[in-house]
This record gives C-alpha cells, structure tokens and sequence, in this order.
C-alpha cells in the first residue's frame, strides 16, 4: 500500500519505488557502508554492525535513511534491501562519483568516458545491472572551488539528472564552495535548483552564503556533529533559525553522516540515533519542535521525491 500510483512522484528505495507522504523521518544524509583509502582502518563494511546500527536508529524513531556513499566506494548494495526489510528502516542508495582522492586512477580512467550512462543505468536498472536502483546521484566539490575533476562528474550528474529527475546531492568540502556549485550546477548545467542539496553546510556556518543558497532554490542540509571544528556545532541553531526566519525552513535537510567505524552507535560513538536523540532535543528547544519534524520528514520527502515516471530510459 506504500507503492506510489503510477506516473506520481516517488521515491526510489531498495525495496522499490514509495509515495513520499509514507518516507517518515529521516537521516538524509549518511553511510551504512564505505571505503576509501583517505579513512585508511576505519571502513564501515561490516554487514552485522549496519544492521545493529539501523535497529537503534529505528528505535530511537527512525523510519528512513538516505546512504550517500556512491560508486566504487564500498556501497554492498547487493545488502541493503536485506537489511531495509529486516530493519523496517527505508534506504535509498546513491549512484554518482567522489573527489577523485577517494578512487584509484585506473578506476577513473575507466568510469569516465561514460558517467552519466552509469549513473542512469544504476537509477534506473539497478547497481551493477542486477542489484536495487539508485535513488539519488552523489557529487562532490572541493574547498572553495572546483576542479576539472569536480566538473566532469557534475557535468555527468546534470545529464543523469535531465534524463532521470533525481536529485542531485553534493559533498562540500568542509561546507564551502556552494555558490560555485550552484553557478555551474544550476547556471552553466541548468538543472534546476530544487533538483540540487547542498552537504555539509554546518561545516561552515555562513549565514550569508546558506541563505543565498536557499534564495536560488536549493537544499541545504546540516549533517551531523562536527569531529574538528565544534564551534560550528553550538552555531547550528543560530544558522537554522536565521533560515526560518527568513522563510526557508522548507529548504533545511538533517543527517548524521556516518563515516568511520568508530564514529557508530554500535562502537561508542554518536552514529545514526543521535541524530534524533541529543541532537534533535536540543534543536527543538532552539526552535521548536514542528519546525524540527518538518526538517525531518516533509522536506526529505519532497527533496529526494521524483517524477520517475516521465524520465526516458537512458541519457541519449
């Protein structure tokens, strides 16, 4: 009774494609699995601990996640519909590409002459041909800028998204860098700004730079606690309140970005349930608790919602 009536916006999870209204509150932005060799001994890749970290994320409240860990880092797609039915936690897979550092370069070679195919495969076929559909595209730039790398992959995430209608999530580096994406993304590419969510913004709590963002039309998400800079974590209300006040409180996405072993639940760190235990008390108190349910379930389910339906089977 979940599944949305066809032609009507949707999203797309592991187990298939859900109407918006059923997506309950969600971490939208986070990592059930990952590897890379710029975290060297700390990869999330243990099956049994993703699944004890969903079962507390789901007791403390949680009904969704989005796992923004993109190709060729780790992904264990062929996992996550197993673990989304025995959990009763939504997940919604990225396809997409990280900052070059994150792949080998043989890798790259390989993947690149063709990225918006792979991305739209993995939409709309499945991860690897056989495996669940992605349901978003993940990107990344790099501190204050962008290089030919960042632009390639973004150029590639435009053309998936025009085929698709998927939205398109973007990792700033250390929150900066915004306004240079949005200018390639939604000016140069032309994909449309509500098509667009911003990552990591809390990293850099400019208020300016968040509100521009959200005047063009994007989503911002804040994502979990800082692990250098803890002045931008007691800066977070401030930044979230300035939003709402000038009428952006739609635009704001919350997550936990989960990327080390030890930073989970599970092996003593904040992982998936703070997010809707301390961190989420201490916003409600800031700003009360309707403002913090919406960041929480209607704005995840309109950002990461799309019109599958009309989208055309492949980029060309």
């Amino acid at each position: 009774m979940n599944r949305t009536p066809a032609g009507g916006p949707a999203v797309r999870t592991v187990l298939g494609d859900v109407a918006p209204a059923v997506l309950g509150i969600c971490d939208a932005h986070d990592h059930l699995f990952l590897r890379s060799p710029q975290l060297p001994g700390q990869e999330l890749d243990d099956v049994g601990a993703a699944a004890a970290e969903l079962s507390a994320f789901r007791a403390a409240g949680g009904a969704a996640v989005i796992q923004w860990t993109p190709y060729g880092m780790g992904r264990r797609s062929a996992e996550l519909p197993r673990l989304a039915r025995e959990s009763g936690v939504r997940i919604i897979a990225a396809t997409g590409l990280h900052q070059a550092a994150h792949y080998s370069p043989e890798l790259l070679a390989r993947v690149r002459p063709d990225l918006a195919g792979l991305f739209v495969a993995e939409l709309t076929e499945g991860i690897g041909g056989t495996g669940p559909r992605a349901g978003m595209i993940k990107v990344a730039g790099g501190f204050h800028g962008l290089d030919r790398h960042a632009r390639h992959t973004m150029a590639a995430a435009a053309e998936a998204q025009r085929a698709t209608g998927a939205a398109i999530g973007v990792h700033l580096e250390l929150g900066t860098g915004a306004l240079d994406v949005l200018d390639l993304l939604c000016g140069t590419l032309a994909v449309p700004p509500d098509r667009v969510i911003l990552g990591h913004l809390n990293r850099s709590p400019d208020l300016v730079v968040h509100r521009t963002a959200a005047e063009a039309g994007a989503y911002l998400a804040f994502d979990g606690p800082s692990r250098a800079h803890h002045a931008t974590d007691w800066r977070l209300p401030e930044a979230l309140a300035a939003l709402a006040d000038a009428g952006f409180g739609d635009r704001i996405l919350l997550g936990g970005d989960t990327t080390t072993a030890g930073a989970r639940s599970v092996n003593g760190g904040p992982g998936m349930p703070y997010l809707l235990r301390r961190h989420r008390e201490r916003l409600e108190i800031a700003l009360g608790a309707d403002l913090v349910t919406q960041f929480l379930t209607a704005n995840p389910a309109r950002a990461f919602a799309a019109d599958w339906a009309r989208a055309p089977g492949g980029s060309r």
